[in-house]
Parts: structure tokens; sequence; C-alpha cells
């Protein structure tokens, strides 16, 4: 289904939980009424969910071909994810812009990794000195953000080991926001998030390692945290592939999985903005982000603010703005049979999606 005319739909609008007629028009919601629109979905009205963490144009292996990424972004699209922050890829996506049909893209660049540090074929591998440099670049080729590698396993130590030291990110990070950019990093362990947040990161992904004092710095400073709990999931099988040979990361990722839920919790609590992200197209599927806020609600965080977390509350975040389907927004919305605050389970089966004011599904 494509339509693009005129539409109408009926029922509860999230976040004000209130009963309305909603019209699009031109590709914009409006609520005043428009003759002859097509009726197409009844029931609890949503904005667009977002996915803080994914990788479009992205696999195990690397960069894939235009029609592989087209079919993660359509995957991605069809459980309403109609927002991407695209946290790190080496594929050039810019083509998905001009698809009205496809889920907008706001990028991060390619990863900036230590020198084999990282997953081969991601990102950048460079050495200390030559961070601002990439930075610039980076923050040029992305939408107005950069990411960072900020841990990975150290052979020499046989664990996590921060990749960067505080002078290199003290000048990177500086650099960044010179150029109106904002930094987030991948981070796994504890070791590198205090220089990390000292030089004034913006955004932590995963985040596993947080401790209470650095929550607090966090929430202070309005840095944000998404935690990928659908990929965590995954640390006791990174723990057994590393065992024979690094049986410290093995045991260090199993204490990070085992807190997991306790970390995001505490990140909540602490009054940190946490967002729902999925790490999809590195070593997981697209399509994940109504699972995600399953795990969110499952780590403690109640439906209503889990479900904010991947609709308005990212959108602003990301975008501006208030994030909601105020008069004259882009009518990117979804439409659940159960009031999600309530059954978030509901968000594994929209009704109907509408986006750039296209029914899509």
């Amino acid at each position: 289904m494509t339509l693009s005319s005129a539409l109408h739909l009926r029922g509860v609008v999230l976040p004000e939980a209130e009963h309305r007629d909603v019209w699009v028009r031109d590709g914009v919601v409006t609520y005043d009424p428009v003759p002859g629109a097509a009726d197409v979905g009844t029931g609890w009205i949503l904005p667009g969910l977002v996915d803080l963490h994914c990788h479009v144009g992205l696999d195990a292996g690397g960069a894939v071909p235009d029609d592989v990424a087209e079919q993660q972004a359509l995957t991605d699209r069809d459980t309403g994810v109609l927002l991407i922050r695209d946290a790190g890829s080496p594929a050039d996506t810019r083509w998905i812009d001009t698809r009205s049909d496809l889920p907008k893209i706001v990028r991060a660049g390619r990863h900036l990794a230590r020198t084999k540090r990282y997953l081969r074929n991601f990102g950048w591998e460079i050495e200390p000195e030559d961070l601002v440099a990439y930075v610039e670049q980076e923050a040029r080729r992305g939408d107005g953000w950069v990411k960072l590698v900020g841990d990975w396993i150290d052979r020499e130590k046989g664990d996590l080991s921060p990749c960067w030291p505080r002078w290199a990110l003290d000048a990177a990070i500086a650099r960044a926001h010179e150029l109106g950019a904002r930094v987030t990093a991948h981070v796994f362990g504890e070791d590198a998030l205090p220089d990390l947040l000292g030089a004034g990161i913006d955004g932590i992904e995963h985040g596993t390692g947080l401790s209470p004092d650095l929550l607090s710095l966090m929430a202070s400073r309005g840095v944000s945290l998404v935690p990928t709990l659908v990929n965590i999931a995954n640390f006791p099988k990174f723990a057994d592939q590393g065992a024979g040979r690094f049986p410290g990361y093995a045991s260090h990722m199993r204490s990070l999985h085992a807190r997991r839920y306790q970390n995001v919790r505490d990140a909540f609590d602490a009054g940190v903005p946490v967002f729902a992200g999925t790490d999809a197209g590195g070593q997981l599927p697209h399509g994940l982000i109504a699972r995600e806020v399953l795990e969110f609600v499952a780590a403690g965080i109640p439906a209503a603010d889990a479900v904010a977390a991947a609709s308005w509350k990212a959108r602003s975040y990301l975008l501006g703005g208030s994030g909601r389907l105020d008069e004259g927004a882009v009518a990117d919305l979804c439409v659940y049979a159960a009031d999600p605050r309530v059954d978030p389970s509901t968000l594994l089966d929209p009704v109907r999606i509408v986006l750039n004011g296209r029914v899509v599904r």
C-alpha cells in the first residue's frame, strides 16, 4: 500500500493521550478536517519509532551493496522505525535520502578506531595523533555526529582497554564541537569512560561499565546513553568465543552482562537521557526496535518511558523540536491496536505505518 493522497486517522494520539481525528495533507499532520481524505487507520497513534544505534549499509563483513542496504532499511521501516541514527558505517548511503519510502537517516560518518583494535572493514584504523584530522573528516561526512570506538580488547593485556589517551580525546571532541558535531563512543568496559566523559563526550553507546558517579555526571551534563540491550545479550557468546585465549576478557564480559539491567535502571533513575537503539547491521539483524523496548521494560524502566525512548523523546533528541505529532509536523507515524504504554508488546505488530505522509504498510 502506498497511498499518498490526503489521509484520515482516528484514535488516541500519544504522548498526549488525546482522542483525536488526525489528517495528513501534503505530507504533514493537520488537525483541521480535510474533505475526501482516505480513512487509513484507527487505534493508538504514535510518532514514528527511532533506532538511535543502527548501521544501514553494514553487515559482519563490512559495507554491503545498495540492494542489501535497501532491504535493511525496509526491514526497519516495516517495524515502525522511520528515523535512524546510523552510528557508524563505511557505506555511502546518501542515495537513501532521495527515497521517500525509506526511513530518514542521521549519519555519524565512519567509526574511528585504533589500529587493529576493532572489527575489520568497519572503521578507519588510526593512531591518536591522527584523531583530530579524522574527526574533522567524519564530522563533514556525517550529519552532525561523529562515532569513536572508545575501548576494545587489547590482545597484549587480554582484556578490554581504552583506545585513546586523554589528550587526543580533548582535542578531537573540542574540534568536533567547533564544527557543530556531537560525538558518541562505543564503550563496553569501565576504564575508558572517565576520559571520554572528562573530554566532553555527548553520548555513550552500550555503557555497560558505568558507575554511579559517572551516571551522575552524565545526568548533570545531559550525556545520552544508548544501551543496546539486544546486543548486550550476546556478551556470553563473545565471552565463550574468547575464553580460550583471553580468560580475563571472558570473565569481564560475563560480569558486564550480568549487571546489564541494573546498569540501565541506575542510568534511568539517575536522570540520564536513555534512548533505544539495537546495533543492527553489524552482528545483529535489522527490525529489533520493539524487542529493545521490551528489554528496557525487563530492566525496570516503566513502559511509558521505554516507549518514549524509542519515539517522541528520541525524535526530539535527534532532530530538535517536540518530537510529537504537532500541527504541521512531518507525517511520520505508526498506529497500534493497543496502548503501547500499557502493553509495549503491541509495538511488535503495527496496524498502519505512515512515512512522509504516505501509507507504506
